[in-house]
């Protein structure tokens, strides 16, 4: 089992995740893949995602039962005597990781130059 939560990311990843995965709520994806139709999948939304952000949690052989990966998170996973843990960032240095982008949209420059 796993479930892909996508935040921020073009239409078509989220229409292309749904050919392998039952979107359950916007942004939220739900699905029994083989693994490697999963590691396909993820890598195939790390190309796609642009500024987006993705959490895969899926189940495993482990004492927990399950584990994660990340992209673009602030909330990173740890490794804590054999329990992964989500650390979260400090306050003074939470968005600096990953600065927003700056200037006008391609679309705003388009209007703009009709």
């Amino acid at each position: 089992m796993m479930v892909l939560t996508v935040t921020a990311v073009p239409a078509g990843l989220r229409g292309d995740l749904t050919k392998w995965l039952m979107e359950i709520a916007p942004g939220v994806f739900v699905g029994d893949p083989s693994a490697r139709i999963r590691d396909l999948l993820w890598e195939r939304t790390i190309g796609l995602c642009k500024d987006g952000r993705a959490l895969l949690i899926y189940s495993s052989d482990n004492e927990q039962g399950m584990e994660f990966r990340t992209h673009r998170h602030n909330w990173e996973p740890t490794d804590f005597d054999g329990i992964t843990l989500m650390m979260r960032p400090s306050e003074k240095n939470a968005y600096q990781k990953y600065p927003r982008r700056t200037g006008w949209s391609t679309a705003r420059n388009a209007r703009r130059r009709r």
